[in-house]
């Protein structure tokens, strides 16, 4: 069984912001496998579950805000009890260029709150991360850009980089995850 979540912060205030591209992710990958994401409470978060080369594969998207994802992302992994190695956790990186997408097996959050919940929770760095750029801008305080929507020559990147962040997702459920780094980053 496999774990794929996407970070970002529930409510419309939030869609389309630069901290949920998680979600976009997630909503990407749940409509090209035809399913949908149901608000589940005892997970905290919305959740949706298919199949992929007779692999259980569970999506979710913590209905918590971004700092306590890891209290979503705990109660799904005990339920099911899902090893730390077959977790994905697809969020924002400041310190990438826009669009940019790169894997890695394990590491710390390097700043990224959600990140943070999620090592604090699960007491391990030892799950998989696909992280999407967004940039930095030394002029916005990190807090409103982060919150801010992209431009509309961010938006052009962003898109490109959720379909290629999809065909990540596919990689990884189907090959060693060094495979997927090396193909990605």
């Amino acid at each position: 069984m496999k774990l794929i979540v996407g970070l970002g912060n529930p409510g419309r205030r939030y869609e389309n912001t630069r901290h949920n591209i998680g979600f976009m992710v997630i909503d990407e990958f749940a409509k090209k496998e035809k399913v949908k994401l149901n608000l589940k409470t005892k997970f905290k978060g919305e959740v949706a579950q298919t199949t992929i080369h007779n692999e259980s594969v569970i999506l979710l998207k913590p209905n918590t805000f971004m700092n306590d994802s890891g209290k979503s992302v705990l109660a799904l992994k005990q339920f099911y009890q899902i090893n730390d190695e077959d977790i994905l956790v697809i969020h924002d990186d400041l310190d990438l260029l826009c669009g940019k997408v790169r894997i890695r097996r394990k590491g710390s959050s390097g700043g990224q709150k959600g990140l943070k919940s999620i090592i604090s929770c699960l007491n391990s760095e030892n799950f998989n991360r696909l992280k999407i750029g967004i940039n930095r801008d030394e002029f916005i305080p990190v807090v409103d850009y982060v919150l801010g929507k992209f431009t509309s020559e961010q938006k052009k990147e962003i898109d490109i980089s959720i379909v290629t962040s999809v065909e990540a997702i596919y990689d990884w459920l189907t090959h060693d995850v060094v495979y997927v780094m090396n193909k990605y980053n």
